[in-house]
């Protein structure tokens, strides 16, 4: 009977579209049912990034076959401009990792006997092509992040010609479709493997200063100014809700570094790094959907908002405009899947640095997402309450969930509806943190929302066992 539960559990939320969303809305979504998913996590789709010229924006989009190119300038006419089929593809395919210099896409891939590839984008919108795709610098990389002041481009762990691989560096300065190899940090920095260690999961670099992120060793920052003497600036190697230390992004004042740790039921970590000798956790946050079971992944700061792709949860928004009273500003649930602890699935990466506020991400099972955003650039604290952002759990319950926020100041009505938007329940909140009967309700999937004076609804999904 159990074994029964789960598969029509698993049956009913795959058959609904995740709708959930708070100053989000959707313009566009691309997926290829014809594309193969990879063996480890049934994903077709990776990561994402953005590129513009001349007026005109594009959304990059990996997948097991390769590296797909949109023009998405006009949201009503989105025009597919290039497929660029990768070295290895497949089923074994799970990451790529894109970035950008000047004119030039670079695209790394963690399986198989893969390759650097470089395409140029001058050409936009007529024509992409492949002017590099080599092995004989990097075979396999996890994550690439390149630079601009400098030209380098850094490499994270994968396989390279130069022996194992922590981080690597190569120069785009003198022709950025000739990379030129200057170091292996594992080969070329004395005691690199004891400090920092093998796993530089990902890497953020401003003016040389390096935040790699080294998962469970956690966050180092490195000088990298100066190849022949390469300093540690500080490194974080202990810190409250630690897990293994995915990603990070640096604000654009310089004054704020987050990380998110690739650990289900863990935080993202906010740092005030204003004092580079003096590293201290300001706060942490989260999703909230699930408490032992949300995982960030990727991040990225646009000004003073924090992106986040939070996997089966879907992306993220917070306003840290005050560090002191970081607030959810917005989010979309991209994912159909499960919350399981065993599992990476739903919202992979995301990009949010467009000139005109597009937002593109990508979802694991789900491709590509355009999405426009309702918020302002700057939320005061008096909106970001107005947002009644709330924790349900537990998630999933048998009998009763306990709904929490802080923004209740007033009975505020509340309504529980089925898969066909059929309210199921209704009634009120009256404190700030309340208890609701569901041992009345058939097994399944539901849709917990609070809704606001002035008609606004935010929702959360959840599952009664």
């Amino acid at each position: 009977m159990r074994f029964q539960l789960i598969i029509f559990l698993f049956l009913l939320l795959n058959a609904a579209k995740a709708q959930t969303n708070l100053h989000m809305n959707l313009l566009y979504q691309w997926k290829d049912s014809t594309l193969a998913s990879s063996f480890a996590h049934d994903n077709t789709y990776n990561e994402v990034w953005g590129y513009e010229k001349n007026g005109r924006e594009y959304a990059i989009i990996g997948s097991t076959a390769g590296t797909h190119i949109f023009d998405i300038t006009d949201i009503n006419n989105v025009d597919t401009v290039s497929f660029i089929p990768g070295k290895v593809q497949g089923g074994q395919i799970i990451h790529r990792d894109y970035d950008t210099y000047q004119d030039y896409l670079y695209i790394v891939c963690d399986e198989g006997p893969s390759s650097l590839q470089i395409a140029d984008l001058s050409t936009l919108p007529n024509s992409v092509s492949l002017v590099y795709d080599d092995d004989s610098l990097i075979v396999r990389s996890h994550n690439i992040f390149i630079d601009t002041a400098s030209g380098y481009l850094y490499s994270c762990s994968g396989l390279t010609n130069f022996g194992s691989n922590s981080l690597s560096i190569y120069s785009l300065s003198a022709d950025p479709t000739q990379p030129q190899h200057l170091m292996n940090c594992l080969n070329d920095i004395q005691d690199w493997n004891s400090t920092v260690g093998f796993s530089v999961h990902d890497i953020y670099v401003r003016n040389d200063t390096a935040w790699c992120n080294a998962g469970n060793n956690g966050l180092f920052i490195v000088d990298f100014s100066n190849l022949t003497n390469v300093q540690l600036i500080n490194s974080m190697t202990s810190y409250p809700q630690q897990g293994y230390n995915h990603s990070g992004w640096l604000n654009s004042s310089g004054d704020y570094y987050a990380f998110a740790d690739e650990t289900h039921g863990m935080d993202v970590k906010f740092v005030d790094v204003s004092d580079l000798s003096n590293l201290v956790i300001t706060d942490t946050f989260a999703s909230d959907v699930n408490q032992t079971e949300s995982i960030p992944h990727n991040l990225i700061f646009k000004d003073n908002l924090l992106y986040v792709s939070y996997y089966v949860d879907g992306l993220y928004v917070f306003n840290t405009s005050d560090p002191n009273n970081i607030s959810l500003a917005g989010y979309y649930d991209t994912s159909t899947r499960l919350h399981n602890n065993t599992k990476y699935e739903g919202n992979w990466g995301l990009y949010p640095l467009l000139s005109s506020g597009k937002i593109i991400a990508s979802d694991m099972q789900e491709g590509l997402f355009i999405f426009e955003t309702s918020f302002p650039t700057a939320i005061n604290k008096q909106e970001a309450q107005n947002d009644m952002a709330f924790i349900l759990y537990p998630n999933p319950s048998e009998e009763v969930i306990t709904v929490t926020t802080t923004a209740i100041q007033e009975a505020i009505r509340f309504s529980v509806t089925d898969l066909n938007g059929k309210i199921i329940k209704d009634g009120r909140l009256t404190r700030a943190q309340s208890k609701i009967n569901i041992s009345d309700l058939n097994a399944g999937l539901y849709t917990f929302s609070i809704i606001e004076k002035n008609g606004q609804t935010v929702s959360r999904k959840f599952i009664k066992k």
